[in-house]
């Protein structure tokens, strides 16, 4: 099988991409499928095919019934996939983020999102993100209320329930994270500065970086099981994140961070093995289930 050809156009990569992948996921895929996703003539979308097979020559076969390629059982992946990506395209179908992106015909539920950023707020975000501009925002805190504040954002965050912006703080003089949702009348302040101390480089716990030793629960009678779900090797699973995301992540999976993984709940399928490794300086611990700072040490 030859790799992708350089010479290739972008445009063209694409096409061949989404040959094989309505091939690879979906098991069937013909030229209408081009011709509808990218709006070209079938004699173009003939060029791709035939371009494909010369690149991966035993990867698809004609069904001169169905009038479509199907992948054969020597089928290997010519491009590379992101897992996460793919099970997003079964799940909203291909395009662009817009609504009304090309559906495909599979049943694929994704759990339902209790809150949804506005679009303007994300666009806004997303702007100063890229141009390094700071942020005048309103702002709704559990623990302050509401309250107009200066930010500077540099990093988008999905902790699996809300997402958040990573942001320095010029209210409270350090870096934080900001739910976006809590965010109301952005505005992007165009002459506004951003001083060395704000910059993300300062910021220690985005750049610390941290790893997690996932193990079976203790309680748990089969703990092969979830070995096997998590995919462990020698019983562990070793996660390398960030500090500043470290307790979203073990709230969202349910992670036993006590001391003495006394946590009883059914849906407590993981413990933290290595709670000494993380006992101090990792501000999100204190969102870890279980977790009481010092009790590892």
């Amino acid at each position: 099988m030859k790799q992708p050809d350089k010479e290739l156009s972008k445009t063209q990569k694409e096409r061949l991409a989404h040959i094989e992948f309505k091939a690879y996921f979906l098991g069937r895929v013909g030229r209408k499928d081009l011709t509808t996703r990218f709006g070209i003539k079938d004699a173009a979308a003939t060029r791709d095919f035939t371009k494909y097979n010369e690149l991966a020559p035993k990867n698809l076969q004609y069904d001169t019934r169905a009038k479509l390629y199907v992948p054969s059982e020597s089928f290997k992946p010519l491009f590379s996939y992101s897992t996460y990506r793919v099970l997003s395209t079964l799940a909203e179908g291909f395009g662009d983020g817009l609504k009304e992106n090309q559906p495909i015909d599979l049943v694929c539920e994704s759990p339902t999102q209790l809150n949804e950023p506005k679009l303007d707020t994300i666009a806004l975000l997303s702007r100063a993100i890229m141009n390094n501009q700071v942020v005048e925002i309103g702002y709704r805190s559990l623990s302050s209320g509401e309250s107009r504040r200066e930010i500077v954002p540099f990093g988008l965050v999905d902790n699996g329930l809300r997402w958040h912006i990573r942001a320095w703080d010029r209210r409270r003089s350090r870096f934080t994270d900001f739910v976006i949702t809590r965010i109301e009348k952005p505005k992007l302040l165009e002459d506004g500065k951003i001083l060395e101390h704000e910059l993300p480089k300062h910021d220690a716990q985005w750049n610390t970086k941290v790893t997690l030793e996932l193990i079976p629960h203790p309680r748990l009678i089969h703990k092969d099981t979830i070995e096997k779900d998590y995919g462990m090797k020698g019983g562990v699973k070793k996660v390398s994140l960030r500090a500043a995301v470290a307790g979203y992540v073990l709230r969202r999976w349910n992670v036993d961070c006590s001391y003495d993984h006394h946590l009883t709940g059914d849906e407590y399928h993981l413990a933290l093995r290595n709670i000494e490794d993380l006992d101090h300086g990792v501000d999100t611990m204190t969102l870890a289930p279980g977790y009481q700072e010092g009790t590892g040490s």
